[in-house]
């Protein structure tokens, strides 16, 4: 179970496409093999059938496209709440969203704690692979502190450096509950018109702002996920709760003043759950 509820929180969530240039030389591929024989030649390496076409690749055959974190800082009595995500218009190369995004973790002060969901065989893991495949160079994030109280350790399991809720609330074989499930039995929005098999979808339609605007809803899902987590394990009092689950509204009130209309959709969805509406 959590621990404690740390002054530095990132909850976070990345979505990824298979990565042309590593499946062409994976596959033994020309540099003129058409980039649709190239993904249909990595999907079927990685086990293709009629019924899964496109099954699961290994991460790190696949490109990084996007990340949101939602980031809460506390300091004395004041809480701080981000919504924060990348690329912010067009595609961004590869190396430059890992970078900028594993920069920030370590140069930040104090270290933030990591939150994902199925984060720890997933969303770190291709931060990790992709950022060596990439040549970014990480020292904060990769820095592992000779003891415990020294500092967060993202790459031991036994530090508080990294939260994958999955594993905390004791999910395994078919006890295993994806994302979507979790919330909604929490009255929480879930996937909202996409899910991450569409990814691939969009990325192909170049429609990269709705793949960042899919990633904010499973960034700001996790993070009050995260938040009703640690509710129960004592840290938040049922009015700090409460008091946090505004803060996340006033967020996406906010957010929604200054043109980020898409999560109108998700401040719905959240209203309709709570209503008892919602599908």
């Amino acid at each position: 179970m959590i621990r404690s509820v740390p002054a530095h929180v990132w909850a976070f969530d990345l979505e990824w496409a298979p990565d042309l240039g590593s499946g062409r030389r994976a596959c033994n591929l020309s540099p003129d093999t058409p980039d649709d024989e190239v993904y249909a030649a990595m999907w079927a390496a990685g086990g293709a059938t009629p019924e899964e076409p496109r099954p699961y690749l290994k991460t790190m055959l696949c490109r990084i496209v996007s990340m949101a974190v939602v980031i809460r800082k506390a300091q004395d009595d004041a809480v701080s709440l981000t919504l924060f995500s990348l690329p912010a218009g067009e595609v961004m190369p590869e190396r430059d969203l890992i970078g900028r995004f594993l920069r920030g973790i370590g140069d930040a002060t104090p270290k933030p704690q990591l939150v994902g969901y199925n984060s720890r065989e997933a969303d770190v893991p291709i931060l990790i692979q992709r950022g060596i495949a990439q040549g970014v160079s990480a020292p904060g994030f990769a820095h592992r502190p000779d003891k415990p109280w020294d500092g967060y350790d993202y790459f031991s399991k036994n530090s508080e450096g990294h939260v994958d809720l999955k594993d905390v609330i004791g999910g395994w074989g078919r006890a295993t509950p994806k994302l979507h499930e979790f919330a909604a039995a929490c009255g929480i929005p879930g996937k909202i018109d996409t899910t991450g098999d569409n990814v691939i979808d969009l990325w192909l339609a170049g429609d990269v702002r709705a793949i960042v605007e899919y990633n904010e809803f499973d960034a700001l899902t996790t993070y009050l996920l995260w938040l009703r987590t640690a509710h129960f394990a004592g840290h938040f009092s049922d009015e700090a709760h409460a008091a946090e689950v505004e803060r996340v509204r006033d967020l996406l009130r906010k957010r929604i003043a200054d043109g980020q209309t898409h999560l109108e959709r998700y401040m719905a969805k959240w209203a309709a759950m709570a209503d008892g509406k919602g599908e």
